[in-house]
């Protein structure tokens, strides 16, 4: 599938429409998505900010990263459903968790990331480009939105 996309979490309370594709698709192994994904790690599709727009109320936490930076993650008050996390290095790009995507979105993690948070019995796709902790941002693919109006 290609942009659009769209979602919900578990409740429906919160609703997503996103209009560009992903800058990035990555599962993340660092301790605070193991803890926040129940022991396993997070699955990610990293947009443009502007291009995902967001109906519904969202409660929020933030936390300092490993990578040192602050990490602000977002989610339905009423379900819990994750549904974006944003960094203070990168507050031009939106995190989407793939389980706040509507099923059959085509998203696939692309890079594995923070392996050596992993736990021994975690399966790490050796096909995979992988980074030990924090990789570079990625780079914007995604021309800018045009003005609304337009």
């Amino acid at each position: 599938m290609t942009a659009p996309y769209s979602g919900r979490c578990a409740c429906g309370a919160v609703t997503l429409a996103i209009a560009a594709e992903p800058a990035a698709t990555r599962q993340c192994w660092c301790r605070q998505c193991q803890q926040i994904a129940a022991g396993g790690p997070t699955h990610n599709a990293i947009f443009p900010a502007e291009a995902v727009t967001i109906h519904g109320v969202l409660a929020s936490n933030t936390w300092r990263a490993a990578s040192g930076n602050t990490l602000t993650f977002h989610f339905c008050p009423s379900c819990g459903t994750q549904v974006y996390g944003q960094s203070s290095a990168r507050p031009h790009l939106k995190t989407v968790r793939f389980g706040a995507l509507d099923a059959g979105h085509g998203l696939e993690p692309e890079v594995v990331i923070w392996t050596d948070d992993a736990p021994a019995w975690a399966q790490i796709d050796p096909a995979r480009e992988s980074w030990p902790q924090q990789p570079p941002a990625p780079s914007p693919t995604t021309p800018p939105l045009p003005p609304s109006g337009t």
